[in-house]
């Protein structure tokens, strides 16, 4: 496992069936996608100086098991690289590891100027992240 992050379920994410709902599940993901950034030394600002953005292209979200108020989970982030486009892995998990739900991403980094997916988005994390490992990456040579 790369990244994690713990969050606590709270009430205002719960919705009229007493369990948590289901856009909730997407914010937690994009909300532990950006800590893992900022984990590799990869903040918004760098990202924005560097002329670059993270995109998401599809997302795939399946349910497992219901969260509630007070329950504590794990949002972990692994990263798959494929040219312009890479997988963003990830699981929400309760305190006794029971997987309440399964999100893959892909997405790419945007050329801010060209409106286009960068060709190499792995070697941008790599030369601009503090920390590529955080990313499932080596330094470039």
């Amino acid at each position: 496992m790369g990244f994690a992050l713990s969050i606590t379920v709270s009430p205002e994410d719960i919705d009229g069936n007493g369990h948590m709902n289901q856009a909730v599940y997407l914010q937690y993901a994009e909300r532990a996608r950006w800590a893992c950034l900022r984990e590799g030394g990869l903040s918004q600002e760098k990202l924005l100086d560097a002329g670059v953005g993270p995109i998401s292209l599809r997302v795939t979200l399946e349910f497992k098991q219901e969260l509630f108020v007070g329950d504590e989970v794990t949002v972990t982030c692994d990263f798959a690289w494929d040219g312009k486009t890479h997988q963003t892995i990830q699981e929400i998990r309760k305190a006794d590891g029971t997987v309440s739900a399964e999100i893959v991403g892909v997405g790419g980094l945007l050329d801010l100027t060209e409106r286009r997916l960068v060709p190499d988005a792995a070697r941008y994390f790599r030369d601009l992240a503090e920390n590529p490992t955080v990313f499932g990456l080596g330094r470039s040579a």
